[in-house]
C-alpha cells in the first residue's frame, strides 16, 4: 500500500487574522492510503511547511502500520494525515465505522465554538453581531490593547458564551491586568495567554478563570510540564500527530486532572472528521474550520443548531 500525497487549497470565506498574521486560504496536504484518506495542515509555528511535511511522508516505508507509524514520525502534521488515513482505511476494510474500531459509540453532536478573527474593535463588534445567534464564540486576541476589542465583542453578542485565544501574544503583566475584566465580561476560558516555553508565571499568578494550554501541549509528553500552570489542554490532531495519540492524550490528561478542549487548525471537513471522536466529555469543542471556508470537501460535516455531527461514511471513518 503506497501513500499518495496531494496539495489542496481551500479559499476562506473572509480574511482570517490571529496575532501572528493573516491568511486568505487554507493550504493542506491530503494523504491517501489505499481507499483511506486523511488531511493535515502544516503549521509554520512548528517549523512545518508543505514541502517538509511531504518529505516526511515520502520517507515512510511502503505498507507501514499505524502502530509502527507512532515511532517512525514525531508528533506533528505528517504523522496526523497518515494516521487518520490508516484509521479510515481500516474502517473501510472491516466494513465498520472508526468508532466501532475504537470501542465507543458514535459521538453525539457537539456545540462548537465559532472563531472571530482579530481585527479592529468596530470590525470585531460587527463580526460578533453577525454571529450573536451562536452559543459559543472564540475571540482571537493577543495584543497589548485588547480590552476595546473584548468590550466590543460583548456589545455585539451580549448573550453568547465567550472564550479567548491569545495565541501566545500577552505578557504575564498584560494577562494579570486583563484577567479581572475577562471575568467581568463573562469570559469562560482563556487559551495560551503566554508564549510556550515562557509560561512559568502561570504557576505563580492567580488564575481566576480556566487557562488552556495550546502551543504548550502537543502530546502526552507535554503533560508533565503543565501541572500547576494550566487547567485544560487543547487537543489538536496536527499537534498530537493523529487520532491514535490524541485518544491517548485525552485519556491521560483527564486522568491527571486536566479538562479537555478539542481544537483544530483551519482546514476542511476531512481534517475535522477524526477529531469529532474526541468530543465526548470535552469542556469545549472548537471544530469550526469548515465554517470559515468558502469551499469544502464533498460530503462535508453537518453543522446545525445541535453543533457539529459525526462524519458521514462518505467523508471519513
Amino acid at each position: 500500500m503506497m501513500l499518495e500525497v496531494t496539495r489542496d487549497t481551500f479559499r476562506l470565506a473572509q480574511v482570517f487574522t490571529i496575532s501572528r498574521g493573516s491568511r486568505t486560504e487554507a493550504q493542506v496536504l491530503t494523504v491517501r492510503a489505499g481507499d483511506g484518506w486523511g488531511e493535515c495542515v502544516p503549521y509554520a509555528r512548528y517549523d512545518e511547511t508543505l514541502d517538509s511535511v511531504t518529505a516526511q511522508i515520502a520517507g515512510l516505508p511502503e505498507g507501514i502500520s499505524r502502530a509502527d507509524l507512532q515511532d517512525a514520525l514525531p508528533a506533528g502534521a505528517a504523522r496526523n494525515a497518515v494516521d487518520c488515513a490508516l484509521w479510515d482505511q481500516a474502517a473501510k476494510k472491516a466494513g465498520v465505522r472508526v468508532w466501532d474500531l475504537i470501542g465507543q459509540g458514535a459521538p453525539a453532536p457537539a456545540v462548537t465554538a465559532y472563531t472571530l478573527s482579530l481585527d479592529t474593535p468596530d470590525a470585531m463588534q460587527a463580526q460578533a453581531a453577525r454571529n450573536a445567534h451562536r452559543p459559543l464564540l472564540k475571540i482571537k486576541l493577543g495584543t497589548p490593547d485588547d480590552m476595546p476589542r473584548l468590550e466590543a465583542v460583548r456589545r455585539g453578542a451580549p448573550d453568547a458564551r465567550i472564550i479567548i485565544d491569545a495565541n501566545e501574544g500577552w505578557t504575564a503583566e498584560v494577562y494579570a491586568d486583563l484577567a479581572p475584566h475577562l471575568l467581568r465580561l463573562g469570559v469562560a476560558m482563556v487559551e495560551q495567554p503566554l508564549p510556550a516555553g515562557a509560561d512559568d508565571m502561570l504557576g505563580e499568578i492567580a488564575r481566576p478563570l480556566p487557562v488552556c494550554a495550546d502551543e504548550s501541549c502537543h502530546d502526552r509528553a507535554s503533560l508533565a510540564g503543565l501541572a500547576g500552570k494550566y487547567d485544560m489542554v487543547n487537543i489538536k490532531l496536527d499537534k498530537t500527530g493523529g487520532l491514535t495519540e490524541a485518544l491517548a492524550l485525552k485519556e491521560a490528561a483527564l486522568a491527571q486532572g486536566f479538562s479537555v478542549m478539542v481544537g483544530c487548525m483551519v482546514g476542511s471537513s476531512l481534517a475535522m472528521a477524526p477529531a469529532t471522536l474526541l468530543t465526548p466529555g470535552a469542556a469545549f469543542v472548537d471544530l469550526d474550520g469548515p465554517l470559515l471556508l468558502a469551499e469544502d470537501r464533498p460530503v462535508p460535516l453537518v453543522f446545525d443548531g445541535d453543533g457539529v455531527h459525526a462524519p458521514d461514511a462518505g467523508l471519513w471513518g
